[in-house]
């Protein structure tokens, strides 16, 4: 994050609006000062969350950017999203009746995107959009892809021949503290919007029926097999004299 050019885009965004720094502030609920120091490009003496109230007041939006060893961070994130992909496709190996396609990619009425599994049962004539993250950081993006995705399902189905007569939805997320600790903040919407859990998931998918909007966790799982595809995330520990043992993640449906 270039912290010269976050505040030289906030103070413009400010002034052309024709607001002055005590509407900003008063809006985001900080001090002028804090508005201030931002549009100062003075970033590392203010709060992240204060730097997105006021961001947010202006009706934008501060994105980080992480880097890491040149290009090495984007392949870690595209494996551990590809170790998911194999994951669930394994998954429905165990269930019959189904056909699922991974990165379905759609450009209707000038959306496009990529659906990350598109799954088709012909004899219920249910469709299934699956959604993965490895990391939450955006949950109303999050959830405004996934609504998208399930708007735009039957056309891409019927474009393969298929005819759904109901359309279901399940976002499976990268199960970390830090994704925990995301959800945890936004139960409430979460949970309203994606009511079924991975256990009922497992049991619908084995016998499908109607439509469901589902939210799990993908739990960490070792090994090479397609059904124990995901790597965990770990965290550093200082090192202990007496061993200690390595959890090992389930290998059944997402939780």
């Amino acid at each position: 994050m270039d912290d010269q050019r976050v505040g030289w885009a906030l103070r413009s965004i400010r002034v052309a609006k024709k607001w002055r720094q005590e509407d900003v502030a008063h809006k985001a609920r900080v001090s002028r000062w804090v508005v201030m120091r931002i549009e100062r490009g003075r970033l590392a003496s203010v709060s992240l969350s204060k730097i997105r109230a006021v961001a947010a007041a202006l009706d934008a939006r501060v994105d980080m950017v992480v880097r890491w060893q040149g290009g090495d961070l984007g392949r870690l994130l595209n494996a551990r999203h590809a170790e998911m992909h194999e994951t669930v496709a394994g998954l429905f190996k165990s269930f019959e009746g189904w056909t699922a396609e991974p990165e379905v990619s759609f450009s209707i009425y000038g959306e496009r995107g990529i659906i990350d599994v598109l799954a088709w049962h012909p004899g219920r004539r249910i469709l299934l959009v699956i959604e993965l993250k490895t990391e939450v950081v955006d949950v109303n993006e999050m959830l405004g892809t996934l609504d998208r995705r399930e708007r735009l399902a039957r056309q891409i189905a019927r474009d393969r021949g298929w005819d759904p007569i109901d359309v279901a939805a399940w976002l499976v997320i990268a199960d970390s503290r830090a994704n925990r600790r995301s959800v945890a903040m936004f139960s409430s919407v979460l949970r309203s919007k994606l009511p079924t859990d991975g256990r009922s998931v497992r049991a619908w998918l084995g016998d499908p029926s109607g439509s469901i909007r589902a939210l799990s966790f993908l739990p960490a799982v070792h090994g090479t097999h397609a059904r124990q595809g995901m790597t965990a995330v770990k965290r550093v520990n200082r090192p202990r004299k007496a061993s200690t043992a390595v959890r090992q993640g389930s290998s059944h449906v997402p939780s």
